[in-house]
């Protein structure tokens, strides 16, 4: 192992983790994004509410995928700074990842184009993992 291969290992190891956490946030983001367009077609289109006539609360039409969205969108507003950093990507390419948390099926679009480009980077500087 020379030494340039030992000095950029811990680089490597660091920026193939952040590129797996954000994969994994951008899919889990991105379908929660479309649970949530789902759930207000339902409701808006379909004129379905969130509660029934006996006033049981519908435990498919409700708040809690937005919430559950608002939440898992602030995970991945971490992990892609995170990436974003590791990486020194331009400021361009934060708000670009950031905005694929709130435009339907933009995460999943981004992702496998920030995947490739991380990944590609992370090969030229002495490894591959992720």
């Amino acid at each position: 192992m020379t030494e340039s291969t030992t000095t950029l290992d811990p680089w490597v190891r660091k920026a193939a983790g952040a590129t797996k956490r954000y994969r994994v946030l951008a899919w889990i983001t991105g379908t929660m994004l479309l649970l949530l367009c789902v759930e207000l077609v339902l409701k808006y289109v379909f004129h379905a509410s969130g509660v029934d006539a006996s006033g049981t609360p519908n435990p498919v039409i409700g708040a809690w995928i937005a919430y559950a969205h608002g939440w898992i969108y602030v995970v991945y507003l971490v992990t892609v700074f995170d990436l974003w950093s590791k990486m020194r990507w331009r400021l361009g390419r934060l708000a670009t990842m950031a905005a694929a948390g709130v435009v339907p099926v933009m995460s999943f679009i981004l992702e496998r184009k920030v995947h490739a480009q991380a990944l590609a980077r992370i090969e030229a500087a002495g490894g591959a993992r992720g």
